[in-house]
């Protein structure tokens, strides 16, 4: 049987939202509560006060950022 797939989308001048069954651990090894069945999004500018999750300040904080994947 197949894993469930994993998507990480990079959101222009925004997070990245996680969708799929994850698990987010700090370095100590204790879990953060991720609920079930849900997308989360990931603070990319480093400025949330809820980190690692995104709580919007990136708007306020003016970061910027539009990454693309490499086409071949």
């Amino acid at each position: 049987m197949d894993e469930p797939l994993v998507e990480i989308k990079v959101r222009d001048n925004g997070p990245y939202k996680v969708t799929g069954p994850v698990r987010i651990v700090d370095s100590d090894g204790h879990e953060f509560p991720v609920p079930d069945g849900r997308s989360i999004v990931l603070c990319r500018c480093g400025h949330s006060a809820t980190k690692p999750f995104c709580d919007s300040t990136h708007k306020a904080a003016g970061f910027e950022s539009c990454e693309r994947a490499p086409r071949d």
